[in-house]
């Protein structure tokens, strides 16, 4: 099996590059540390899987497209590709600056492009190949303070669905909004971090949703209802931030 996987140095890439590692995979591992990246190589071999490594940052279009070339050179097709590279981040509106939320914008939409437009003509042509694009809850759920993340997220459904119309049937597509799993950014996140499940245990339900090929996938079900009660969960949920507005109003 041929994969390339974005964001594989940390969190659920670096243990679905793990999992498929001991499928005996081929994987296309990319991701921004480099000494990160050469680690988890090493342990994917160690575990049976066939590795290749590009450091780049997928906001990068001509890195991240020379890499999916030079993958795509070494392999006869493409099985799998993970579009998992993201970034999270507190929407700090009262200040007044939008670099943050256009970074998250860039890494979070223009990096799944970037990632997984390249693969497409191939992908057609051999008339097979899933694209796996993590999404989030967000993509369903847009919560006070991170309004830059959710439409991030809504985008890439956006783009999941489009795309799962547009191609071949043969060719899947499936989004996973996953809720919130431990990794370096829900460590980042302190409290604000309900319902989180263990990395591994995550990993375990995406991959088997991988296999079945599902369409999209939301979890831990809970996730599910809040989703379907966002109206009044979110009222709530904005009170604390208009508060604090409140008490910055004389910080302006």
């Amino acid at each position: 099996m041929n994969i390339y996987l974005t964001g594989a140095t940390s969190g659920l890439g670096e243990h679905l590059a793990y999992k498929y590692a001991k499928r005996g995979a081929f994987l296309a591992l990319s991701g921004r540390r480099k000494e990160k990246l050469t680690d988890v190589s090493k342990k994917c071999e160690e575990l049976g899987g066939k590795v290749v490594t590009y450091c780049l940052d997928v906001t990068d279009q001509h890195a991240t497209k020379e890499s999916i070339q030079d993958f795509l050179s070494k392999v006869a097709n493409i099985d799998l590709v993970i579009a998992n590279a993201g970034y999270g981040f507190v929407d700090r509106i009262h200040k007044g600056d939008p670099t943050e939320l256009n970074k998250v914008i860039d890494i979070n939409v223009n990096g799944v492009i970037n990632t997984v437009v390249p693969f497409m003509p191939s992908m057609i042509k051999n008339d097979k190949g899933h694209i796996a694009i993590i999404g989030s809850v967000a993509s369903h759920f847009a919560w006070p303070g991170a309004g830059a993340y959710a439409a991030s997220k809504h985008a890439v459904k956006a783009l999941s669905k489009s795309w799962r119309r547009t191609l071949p049937k043969n060719v899947d597509v499936t989004l996973i909004c996953p809720g919130f799993v431990k990794s370096e950014m829900t460590d980042s996140m302190g409290t604000m971090t309900p319902f989180m499940i263990g990395t591994e245990d995550g990993v375990n339900r995406i991959v088997k949703a991988l296999d079945k090929k599902k369409k999209m996938f939301i979890f831990p079900f809970i996730w599910k209802l809040v989703i379907a009660l966002e109206g009044p969960i979110s009222f709530f949920m904005s009170m604390p931030f208009r508060n604090n507005h409140k008490k910055n109003r004389n910080k302006l």
